[in-house]
């Protein structure tokens, strides 16, 4: 039986991890995303997932309090999850953007209001304190975080949070930040088909400075260069097929051989899909394969 440890683990702070995480949103169902038609999963379904990646190694999941649909909270079933389960998991989460009770978005809280976002997260995670809390940046115009960050960096001091991160940034941001408290994690949309953060040296530099790096939309890809990504396809199926595992698989190994500092959060409420994303952890790519693919660090094929 695989199991997340297979990857090996990393420090979230004093939080040592599995590398292989779980990524919260899809529990909530596409409705999170605007779309009501799409039925989110059973409560109890959902449960029994989560304690599935539980009890396959899984010890850190991505969550936030916006992460919800007219039926579910992602929050709310984690807490579920959480209450008839013995094991330690580290619970990750974001604030910054926000929706109301209706689901709408508004774009970004004031660092005022960052205190009612932990809170909320607080109460419905049914905890006393976060253990790892990201300040999301909600588009390019916002181009000092430093008054947000310095916002939950006094939540810190105070107990509330234990670790901060951030998400959605750029490398001067982390700069800014680190000036004001440690950061333990970046969490950035990249993949095999979408390298900005190798462009930016963001990935280097995470690594250079301790700092976990989260891609996310590391399996389906935030963007996909049309010219390219018919070739690469066929060379992540011919890779797949060498190995006896699935496209996905290989998306997902090829960022873990980025370095030890990367984490993975799939999301999925098929297990099976599950099963196969905690097994990519086990899978090794040689020398030649990562080439093939397009070697972690390198700009995709086609990518300005």
């Amino acid at each position: 039986m695989s199991t997340a440890a297979a990857a090996g683990t990393w420090k979230l702070g004093d939080l040592e991890v599995n590398r292989v995480g779980y990524g919260a949103m899809r529990l909530t169902g596409n409705g999170m995303m605007g779309n009501s038609d799409d039925t989110p999963i059973d409560r109890d379904t959902a449960v029994r997932l989560l304690h599935s990646a539980f009890e396959h190694g899984v010890n850190h999941i991505d969550t936030a309090a916006f992460y919800f649909s007219p039926l579910r909270s992602a929050n709310e079933l984690i807490n579920r999850a959480l209450a008839s389960w013995r094991g330690d998991v580290v619970v990750v989460t974001k604030v910054g953007p926000g929706r109301n009770p209706s689901g709408e978005w508004f774009t970004m809280a004031r660092p005022d209001q960052l205190r009612g976002q932990v809170e909320e997260n607080l109460r419905q995670l049914g905890r006393d304190h976060l253990d790892v809390v990201n300040l999301r940046r909600n588009g390019s115009g916002m181009t000092s975080i430093a008054e947000h960050f310095g916002a939950l960096a006094e939540l810190r001091e105070a107990g509330l949070v234990r670790h901060l991160g951030l998400s959605n940034v750029r490398p001067e941001h982390v700069a800014e930040a680190r000036a004001i408290a440690p950061v333990v994690c970046v969490q950035n949309s990249y993949g095999l088909d979408w390298r900005r953060a190798d462009e930016s040296g963001m990935v280097d530099l995470c690594r250079d400075q301790g700092i976990a790096f989260v891609p996310y939309f590391a399996i389906s890809g935030l963007r996909r260069e049309a010219a390219a990504a018919q070739e690469r396809d066929a060379r992540v199926h011919a890779v797949a097929r060498a190995h006896g595992a699935t496209p996905a698989q290989v998306r997902l190994a090829w960022t873990l051989h980025r370095g030890p500092h990367m984490l993975a959060i799939p999301g999925t409420t098929n297990p099976a899909h599950l099963a196969e994303n905690i097994a990519a952890g086990t899978l090794r790519l040689t020398e030649e394969e990562l080439t093939i693919l397009g070697k972690p660090g390198a700009a995709s094929p086609g990518h300005r």
